[in-house]
């Protein structure tokens, strides 16, 4: 007999952690989240407790627990998107369909009872969190950023009535074997036409000062019109730094300038640390910090995180001084490819940079959609 259970306790909420650490466990392709950053959505200081309403639920049967699901109300994006929903997202199960549909039931009448028409995800607070899941591409390796799951989760949410809202894919990028001297004469063409410059700085904290809140405004710009956005909240920005400081170097940001130092661009990529973080699950014991380091100075895959261009540099090409940079990035040291992380399978815009590249698209997510 499945037994449901709303997480209350210390206990559960451990339990509520632990659960997809027991379930992938040594699976090869699974990346664990930071068990520290995990924790904080059961702190009554969350900064996300601002803008959303969570609930957590568990399932048991014979005393085990067997799945886990959280629902979010996330009152800013129903605002910003005039949408009454709530977001499933820290769905993890075993292959059992009696399992999922008394979680997803749980989430459904906690849903009707705030008032709303809707389940939509895996989507998390915002879309700085891990969403979509994923439904091709079970024998690549999980970035940090994004989800790994079974094959089987997709059968167990469309069989509770769940249906395909958006899609994104992902694309692993490699190096060109040499780069078209055409594309550095147009870029330093521009460059100097536009009067804008490669910032340059010598580390992270140095960064953070001069462009912080520049970077986060012009993220805001350039995302607000994809699915699933929020607009920043101070304390997301301050989580956000820290996380930088711990995961980022200075190597693998690009920021393009004006005359003013006021930031026309930028791209921000990440040394992949998944495999730092496997044997840990997720834990910064110090074996863990030891290989993070060592993927942080010398990374053989990087992760791209975020591509951003101020709107009156849109057309003037731009865009291809990041894209260069990136080109340079996958030629120096141990670098094998870049993980483009989630695109909509409908965003042109950047679906089109790729073609400059040897890519292939390795995997798919999907975030699904029920009226109740």
């Amino acid at each position: 007999m499945i037994e449901i259970r709303k997480v209350q306790t210390k206990k559960e909420q451990r339990e509520f952690l632990n659960f997809p650490l027991k379930l992938y466990r040594n699976n090869p392709y699974f990346c664990p989240p930071l068990y520290i950053d995990e924790k904080k959505i059961f702190s009554k200081d969350y900064f996300y407790n601002k803008t959303s309403e969570s609930v957590f639920f568990l399932a048991y049967e014979g005393g085990k627990v067997v799945g886990r699901i959280s629902g979010i109300l996330q009152r800013a994006s129903n605002e910003k998107w005039g949408q009454k929903r709530v977001r499933f997202t820290r769905f993890d199960c075993i292959d059992d369909e009696e399992v999922a549909k008394a979680l997803f039931a749980e989430v459904e009448r906690w849903a009707k009872e705030k008032g709303m028409e809707e389940v939509v995800g895996p989507l998390g607070y915002s879309d700085m969190e891990r969403e979509g899941l994923l439904i091709e591409g079970f024998d690549e390796l999980s970035t940090f950023e994004e989800q790994y799951n079974y094959p089987y989760y997709q059968r167990l949410i469309e069989s509770q009535g769940y249906v395909k809202e958006v899609d994104w894919v992902e694309r692993k990028i490699y190096a060109p074997k040499e780069i078209d001297s055409r594309i550095e004469l147009v870029v330093n063409t521009m460059m100097k036409r536009e009067n804008l410059r490669l910032a340059t700085f010598e580390s992270t904290g140095e960064m953070i000062k001069r462009y912080a809140d520049q970077f986060f405004d012009l993220v805001d710009l350039t995302y607000n019109n994809l699915y699933g956005t929020v607009p920043f909240i101070p304390e997301q920005r301050e989580d956000i730094i820290k996380g930088f400081k711990l995961l980022l170097s200075p190597y693998y940001l690009r920021i393009i300038v004006d005359k003013d130092d006021k930031v026309a661009a930028f791209g921000l990529c990440f040394p992949s640390i998944t495999k730092a973080l496997q044997k840990s699950s997720g834990h910064l014991t110090l074996p863990a910090i030891f290989k993070l380091l060592k993927a942080k100075k010398n990374p053989e895959i990087i992760d791209l995180g975020l591509i951003g261009v101020v709107e009156k540099y849109r057309n003037t090409g731009v865009a291809w001084a990041i894209l260069l940079e990136i080109m340079k990035m996958l030629k120096s040291g141990k670098v094998q490819y870049c993980e483009t992380n989630l695109n909509l399978e409908d965003n042109s815009n950047i679906q089109n940079n790729w073609d400059r590249f040897e890519n292939v698209l390795h995997k798919r997510r999907r975030s699904f959609v029920k009226k109740i």
